[in-house]
């Protein structure tokens, strides 16, 4: 398949996703704007958040539960123009200092260029698993959606329904896995301009401050309202595997946007790649 079937495909499906997220929590119901001195804002009525970047500081937000396991999903609006320098976020951590993450980091860019997107996943504080995408559409120009699914047979990242990383369990083979440790929710804006365009080549353009992203329609699904394990089963998302097309979707995705995979980096690890990049 072409790149331009292929693109065409893509974009149906994000029509497709977008329309079956119309409704959201409220964001005064389940989170807390935590940091940036009133850079952060909840709107309409509790349906949306602004976040906003200046030279002085940049601003978040964190839900006001931490679960052990679920389906996040977040619907956001990326910094339009020249974005360089910015890095707007949406992941869930641990509190505990050997923490579990799972992130998912947009990297801003000079106008005109795509964003990128930055995954990486921490297990007891253990990170080093980057994958990077360049996203194939213009995030800035409408909200899209962004899911971690996060359960004990996987670690799943989705953009509009697309399944893009899948990190399987394999604790009985030796690879960590988040699998004891409660995560809370987390969205922020901040200023990356030591690395995240280009590596820290591109820094930000300050005369275009503040820069603003915004985020709405926050779901969560969990297991309880405890965050125990009680009722998993019961979890669509539960049993999910990425398989036939979705399996399909997710290696055209690799195929065209990756553009970088820590399992590919021979020369970060002089000692032999990590164990998941090895097995099948």
């Amino acid at each position: 398949m072409d790149f331009f079937k292929v693109s065409f495909l893509l974009y149906i499906v994000s029509i497709s996703s977008l329309l079956s997220f119309v409704h959201g929590d409220n964001f005064y119901q389940d989170v807390d704007i935590t940091w940036g001195d009133g850079r952060g804002k909840i709107l309409e009525n509790g349906n949306l958040i602004s976040l906003s970047l200046d030279k002085s500081s940049g601003s978040g937000f964190q839900s006001k539960k931490e679960h052990l396991y679920g389906k996040f999903d977040m619907q956001i609006k990326l910094v339009p123009g020249n974005s360089a320098g910015t890095v707007t976020t949406f992941y869930i951590r641990s509190m505990q200092p050997k923490h579990d993450e799972i992130d998912l980091e947009f990297l801003g860019n000079v106008s005109g260029s795509p964003y990128t997107l930055h995954t990486n996943l921490f297990t007891q504080a253990e990170g080093n698993r980057e994958m990077q995408y360049n996203l194939w559409f213009d995030p800035t120009k409408d909200f899209h959606n962004y899911t971690i699914l996060w359960s004990a047979q996987h670690v799943i990242i989705f953009v509009d329904g697309i399944p893009i990383r899948d990190f399987k369990n394999n604790e009985k083979k030796g690879v960590l896995f988040p699998s004891s440790q409660p995560l809370r929710m987390y969205g922020s804006l901040w200023n990356g301009e030591a690395w995240a365009t280009q590596g820290g080549r591109v820094k930000t353009d300050w005369s275009k401050a503040p820069f603003v992203a915004m985020y709405r329609n926050y779901k969560v699904d969990v297991c309880s309202s405890s965050g125990g394990k009680s009722n998993c089963n019961s979890k669509p998302w539960w049993n999910y595997n990425v398989t036939g097309n979705s399996y399909r979707q997710m290696r055209a995705i690799q195929r065209k946007f990756m553009i970088y995979n820590y399992c590919d980096d021979v020369n970060r690890f002089p000692k032999g790649l990590p164990l998941e990049c090895k097995l099948p």
